[in-house]
């Protein structure tokens, strides 16, 4: 974990959400808002944040980031405003109990068997439980959770594949992800949260269907250190000709050409 951070992360001593939205826009054109979540000791110190919104209905946690992805809001919410466990542990406002590890909920909807869905449960990354009692989400150019915790980004594949060739440019890792299916905020949030490192999923069925997670996007989850990395990365593909929107070449035309621009 430690290894990850310190070869393709940078040490950060500020945090630019304005900045590095336009860079993002600049470089990938995102058509979805990226955006921030942070967690917070106590509901005080989260109500605190300018021009928050408390929820007064029961929410999915996948509605509370699709509200600061889809609408631009900054939304704070604690465990009685989600409406499960299941959504409450993936960012630890509930605890992994012998209940929620049970996956009672999930058998027979999700995984044939019990057991099927209690390894499904085992296997979610998770952040920790009990040292915070609100998490929030903003936009990222708001600058409203600062520092965030972790930077949310939608993207299209194509987008998303320079997104990580810029993370590559400087301190190469290997980037290795699972998919845990449904519930695979897990995936990005969770993880992103629990292991502090670059998160990437493909939205499950909930994300798309009550965060308004759009059929073609993916979502990185990423701590916001690693931003100013990937934009410096995607500057140099740019000058290379590796940039967004990828124009086709042609599945019948001589390559030789179109290889020469970058690697000529």
């Amino acid at each position: 974990m430690a290894e990850q951070s310190n070869t393709i992360g940078t040490d950060l001593g500020g945090f630019d959400g304005a900045a590095t939205v336009e860079g993002l826009n600049r470089f990938l054109r995102l058509r979805t808002t990226p955006i921030v979540m942070k967690r917070f000791r106590t509901v005080e110190e989260m109500n605190a944040v300018p021009k928050i919104r408390r929820p007064d209905a029961v929410h999915t946690m996948d509605q509370i980031v699709g509200q600061a992805a889809r609408n631009g809001w900054t939304v704070g919410v604690s465990a009685e405003n989600l409406v499960g466990a299941q959504c409450g542990t993936v960012v630890g406002l509930h605890e992994a109990d012998e209940k929620w590890l049970s996956g009672d909920r999930m058998t027979g909807v999700w995984y044939k068997t019990q057991e099927d869905a209690a390894a499904h449960q085992a296997a979610m990354d998770r952040p920790s439980y009990g040292t915070h009692a609100g998490v929030a989400v903003s936009p990222m150019a708001s600058g409203r959770l600062d520092p965030p915790d972790i930077c949310l980004i939608y993207a299209t594949p194509a987008q998303m594949i320079l997104f990580i060739n810029g993370l590559q440019w400087t301190g190469y890792k290997k980037l290795e992800w699972g998919c845990v299916g449904e519930s695979s905020c897990a995936d990005s949030w969770g993880r992103a949260l629990a292991k502090d490192e670059p998160s990437l999923s493909i939205p499950c069925f909930a994300e798309r269907r009550y965060g308004g997670v759009m059929e073609d996007e993916l979502l990185m989850a990423i701590p916001p250190r690693y931003l100013p990395g990937v934009l410096d990365g995607l500057a140099a593909l740019s000058k290379n000709g590796l940039r967004y929107p990828i124009a086709p070449y042609g599945v019948n035309n001589d390559a030789r050409a179109g290889m020469g621009v970058s690697y000529g």
